[in-house]
């Protein structure tokens, strides 16, 4: 049979049906940004640290509310285990900062022919440290962190990664409503998509069609990213350097996403323009399960790497792999999500982080089957003290895809 919802009508007919779906969704506000800090400065005590430094990126953005994007200057925030904040800027860029931070705070600067790193030890001085332990934001640049160790002899530096990764990971209701919505804009963009396939459509007709249908949904910047693949393409997880066009009876693959007050969606269909052969139901059969045994498996407590393990055993019960032989999973069954795509922890079998309410992961255990097909179903989920909850339901069957 051929798939119910692909193909059959045009991106015009599509788009005119898109209405802005985000605007009764509020960015995250001042007390939340207050709270994270208060909480950085727990865990800093809890890590023996003195301070941690949030550099330029989503982790100051996190933290500060602040938007800004990292370059060769150094622009970022120490929080100190007091719960108290200062900034560190080039002097010309002083103004800027403070147009757009949220949680506002001493803006500490330094002149073009001046040494950041050095300001940076004054302000601890100034805080009342002579010697201590920092942590650095994982993001930091390698020639920042090294310069900052030379300017800095009497301080050890360190991972912030206990801290930073420890507020990012358990995200709020705020957070979890955000991206929610997010997802649920995308998932109707995936939809849309499906049904303007037609043979011979461009992976970049479609790649076109889903950014304007995200700008229509809300999403003002339109697609965060976005792959498209038919055919044996889609056995190469990321893509191909030359697309094809799309042909009857083929594999199609979507992988795109949004991002809403700072926060991004990530979802992947693949679905058949067509009919169906009985080894492309069985190799989507086996993805779904895969997807369904990892959710399965996820209980609060156990390590994140348990619920690879248990996508992988499945597709080894049903002669995939083993381990990342293909045909089977070539790569992780899923990542953290949030302000970035791909957030610690990860759905990996060596990442032992215990499952806490609050984390939030894709759940994608893509099977790759060499010079065919691949499949990657890719829904999110976030834990409750009860368990996982979607954040989009799964596909319903290769048949019906939608529902």
């Amino acid at each position: 049979m051929r798939t119910i919802g692909v193909g059959g009508s045009t991106p015009e007919i599509e788009l005119d049906k898109f209405e802005d779906r985000a605007v009764d969704i509020a960015p995250i506000g001042l007390d939340e940004y207050q709270k994270r800090v208060s909480k950085a400065a727990l865990l800093i005590e809890e890590d023996d640290l003195d301070a941690i430094y949030v550099h330029a990126g989503t982790s100051l953005y996190y933290f500060t509310g602040t938007p800004w994007h990292p370059s060769e200057r150094m622009v970022g925030a120490l929080i100190f285990s007091d719960g108290s904040l200062e900034y560190i800027s080039p002097k010309f860029e002083e103004g800027t900062l403070k147009g757009f931070m949220t949680l506002e705070g001493p803006v500490n600067c330094w002149e073009e022919h001046e040494s950041p790193f050095e300001l940076f030890g004054q302000v601890l001085l100034n805080n009342g440290l002579t010697t201590g332990k920092v942590g650095l934001d994982e993001q930091l640049p390698f020639f920042m962190s090294e310069q900052l160790k030379e300017a800095n002899p009497g301080f050890l530096f360190s991972t912030g990664k206990p801290v930073i990764t420890g507020c990012r990971s358990i995200k709020s209701q705020n957070e979890i409503a955000i991206i929610k919505r997010a997802m649920d804009i995308t998932l109707g963009v995936h939809k849309a998509a499906a049904k303007i396939m037609r043979p011979g459509i461009s992976s970049q007709e479609v790649v076109d069609f889903i950014e304007e249908a995200h700008i229509r949904s809300g999403a003002s910047a339109g697609n965060y990213f976005c792959i498209v693949l038919f055919g044996v393409d889609s056995s190469f997880p990321h893509g191909v350097k030359t697309p094809q066009n799309l042909i009857e009876n083929e594999i199609v693959l979507v992988d795109t996403g949004c991002q809403l007050h700072g926060y991004i969606s990530d979802i992947t269909r693949t679905y058949v323009y067509g009919e169906i052969s009985d080894r492309q139901r069985m190799f989507w059969n086996y993805e779904r399960n895969a997807q369904q045994a990892a959710f399965d498996a996820a209980k609060v407590d156990i390590p994140c790497g348990d619920l690879d393990v248990a996508a992988r055993g499945y597709l080894e019960s049903v002669g995939l792999g083993p381990e990342y032989q293909l045909p089977g999973l070539p790569h992780r069954t899923g990542h953290g999500i949030g302000l970035d795509i791909h957030e610690s922890p990860n759905l990996v079998r060596n990442d032992r982080t215990r499952l806490a309410s609050g984390m939030c992961f894709s759940n994608e255990p893509m099977i790759c089957v060499p010079d065919e097909f691949g499949i990657r179903l890719e829904d999110h989920f976030y834990m409750t003290e009860e368990g996982p909850e979607w954040f989009t339901q799964p596909c319903k069957s290769v048949e019906d895809p939608f529902g």
